[in-house]
């Protein structure tokens, strides 16, 4: 497969040069939420380990499940000894002081999962849905493909160290926002400050949402090997943005890049809108279709958030795989907006097929086929 690449001319007049800026974070990532624009990338598809954020994922089956009717936030699951020993007190990790052979509500799980971070809270809403931590990775792997976590494989609900364990920055960005959109009614749990269990009580682990700068989420994570890292999001100014960093050096460093990004991508933007909702920004070639191409329009208006200051400069491209088959689906994601200053990437915005394609008759098929064998696809 190729990628076609088609020049956007004449987007708009101007724009201006990125704002110089870096994280110390390994990973990073700042994305739009409402249209999935990248605003700030590093390294953002290597593998990484996960570590605590995994229990995003697990957060996303169990409130599936409740959605599904399936599971009931009054429903009580027992504390059994290999929640207790792995992910209790005598584990040494993060904890919510489970009791052996307890009952525990899930709505009490689910805050500790998320305040506390409490690895025995994850592994019993693990058996207590599937059985057992293995099943419940299957059901984490389903739900990962289905939310389109290309990158992340999973084995465990607490993101403990597995080498089997793995995700990208990229991918947590997507699960934050997937938790933010398709849940909003269990969101407010992961900026609740505090949480208390067996008279123990423990601050929530993400620092930022007590900072007054907006933040309302969402997840920590720490293992030696793999260093500091969060998942976060804002709704500070007019847009909520989701930021990842991860491999920062201690909960200090985490903390003030995390801050640092959001702040960064609150203030250093400028929004201008070339695309209205429903407006063709550009078209895909059909090979085989009933027509020859589909126009691709955004998930919403299509809004270009471009750094303040210094020079003009802008250049944006349409980044599809090719040859494109029929039948293509009305709302299907086909392509990417990328958008360069300095030749430097500044953001990317997925695009969606404006209408239904439906595969041509013989003669169209006949005509595209042999466009694809002299342009050396078949």
């Amino acid at each position: 497969m190729l990628f076609a690449t088609i020049a956007m001319l004449g987007l708009i007049s101007q724009a201006n040069a990125q704002v110089a800026f870096d994280s110390k974070a390994k990973f990073a990532i700042l994305t739009d939420h409402e249209s999935g624009t990248v605003l700030y990338q590093k390294s953002a598809d290597e593998r990484l380990e996960p570590a605590s954020m995994t229990k995003l994922m697990t957060l996303a089956v169990v409130f599936t499940e409740v959605r599904a009717g399936r599971l009931s936030l009054d429903d009580e699951f027992w504390v059994s000894e290999n929640a207790w020993r792995t992910g209790g007190a005598a584990s040494g990790g993060s904890t919510m002081f489970a009791v052996l052979n307890s009952q525990i509500r899930v709505e009490d799980l689910v805050r500790s999962v998320i305040i506390q971070s409490g690895n025995d809270a994850a592994i019993v809403l693990a058996e207590g849905i599937a059985g057992s931590e293995g099943s419940f990775a299957a059901m984490m792997n389903e739900l990962s493909g289905q939310i389109g976590l290309s990158g992340s494989h999973f084995v465990n609900s607490t993101g403990l160290p597995d080498p089997d364990e793995y995700s990208t920055a990229r991918d947590l960005a997507v699960l934050g926002s997937y938790l933010i959109r398709e849940f909003p009614e269990f969101y407010h749990y992961f900026s609740e400050p505090e949480m208390e269990w067996n008279k123990i009580k423990q601050p929530n682990r993400n620092s930022l949402v007590e900072m007054g700068i907006g933040v309302d989420g969402l997840k920590t994570g720490h293992t030696q090997a793999s260093g500091y890292g969060s998942v976060t999001s804002t709704n500070q100014g007019d847009r909520r943005l989701v930021a990842v960093v991860h491999g920062l050096e201690s909960m200090r460093e985490r903390t003030e890049e995390a801050r640092k990004l959001l702040t960064w991508g609150t203030r250093a933007f400028e929004k201008l809108t070339p695309y209205a909702a429903g407006q063709i920004v550009g078209t895909a070639d059909v090979y085989g279709g009933e027509v020859a191409s589909v126009g691709l329009v955004g998930n919403g208006e299509v809004a270009l958030y471009l750094p303040r200051g210094t020079k003009q400069c802008l250049a944006a491209t349409i980044n599809y795989t090719a040859p494109l088959m029929p039948p293509v689906e009305q709302g299907q994601k086909l392509a990417e907006l990328r958008v360069f200053c300095d030749d430097q990437l500044i953001q990317s915005t997925p695009l969606y097929a404006a209408e239904s394609v439906a595969q041509g008759d013989i003669v169209r098929r006949a005509t595209d086929a042999l466009k694809q064998l002299a342009l050396g696809w078949l």
